[in-house]
């Protein structure tokens, strides 16, 4: 078996999918990268590398080197640091993109590129938001995710690289810390609801948008990789989702576990203006139909749960 490589593992998404990748296909087939180093030994749960995604050549190299079949590519920029440096995201969101394809190209293997609910635009249909509809968006980063996408489908059709993708909602997550994007408000809520009891919220509190819980994220992301190409109509990038809510309503079912939590709103003209510009909820049939997701966690469950392992994380006392 080829190796896997991992862009961006020290991200959100990158922290979970690595140790699951490791589980599943054992330690030393897993190379994780990114621009900077973990803490302690970063060599400790398998092989890592500092990698610039931008690099073209050392991405060749790295691919060459292990001998990659397979390559995750997580590293980018999110939606609210992205508008503050659009030039560094456009050339880490598209530029990596490219040489990572490109690479894939060359080495023959398969691609995972993480598209979003971002993607889309005003001028898409807000509630349950059709796997091919109109794609406008008026954020840079949507713009790099219609991009990517578009990049993708012509690098399958024109050279036959096999590249898969998901266009995720926001993703909740107790192992990496918020990194600038507009849902993060629906993880810092959870730091805040466990160590001061009272969170100011940035969205308003009607913003009703798709969320989903990492692990089934990550079910999504190995799921989708694993699919029989056969049955894969789309390929590049489907529509997925898991729950729906509001700050409002996330901020009721944690007070079922921390009564006297509180949540404030001091709304964030750039990052509403982002959130208002997505759709409410998307409709993801095709990835049901082609194969078989479905999601595990509801907010009950997911609120449940990630009170839980923050907890732990935190090392605070349990109630």
């Amino acid at each position: 078996m080829k190796r896997i490589l991992v862009t961006g593992a020290l991200g959100q998404i990158g922290s979970e999918l690595v140790p699951d990748l490791r589980s599943r296909y054992g330690a030393d087939r897993v190379v994780a990268s990114d621009i900077r180093l973990p803490p302690g030994d970063p060599d400790a749960e398998g092989p890592f590398e500092v990698l610039d995604a931008t690099n073209a050549r050392q991405v060749s190299d790295l691919v060459r080197r292990y001998d990659v079949g397979t390559i995750y590519h997580l590293a980018a920029l999110l939606s609210a640091t992205s508008e503050e440096k659009p030039h560094v995201a456009w050339e880490l969101n598209m530029g990596g993109l490219y040489k990572i394809l490109e690479t894939a190209r060359q080495a023959r293997a398969a691609v995972f590129f993480p598209s979003s609910i971002a993607a889309f635009g005003p001028s898409t249909p807000r509630r349950r938001t059709p796997q091919d509809t109109v794609q406008r968006p008026t954020t840079l980063y949507g713009v790099t995710k219609v991009a990517g996408e578009l990049l993708a489908d012509y690098y399958a059709a024109r050279f036959g690289v096999d590249v898969r993708g998901l266009r995720f909602p926001g993703l909740i997550s107790y192992t990496a810390p918020p990194g600038g994007g507009t849902t993060d408000y629906a993880v810092t809520i959870f730091y805040e609801a466990l160590r001061h009891g009272r969170y100011a919220c940035f969205l308003s509190a009607d913003t009703r948008l798709d969320m989903m819980y990492m692990p089934d994220a990550i079910r999504a992301t190995v799921g989708l990789m694993e699919a029989d190409p056969a049955r894969l109509v789309h390929r590049n990038a489907f529509n997925i989702a898991a729950v729906n809510f509001t700050p409002a309503e996330l901020a009721a079912e944690i007070r079922r576990h921390l009564p006297d939590f509180r949540i404030d709103y001091e709304v964030d003209p750039v990052r509403q203006r982002i959130a208002d510009s997505w759709p409410e909820s998307l409709d993801d049939t095709a990835a049901r139909e082609e194969w078989g997701w479905a999601p595990r966690y509801d907010l009950p469950t997911l609120v449940a749960d990630m009170l839980e392992k923050l907890r732990e994380r935190l090392r605070l006392p349990a109630r």
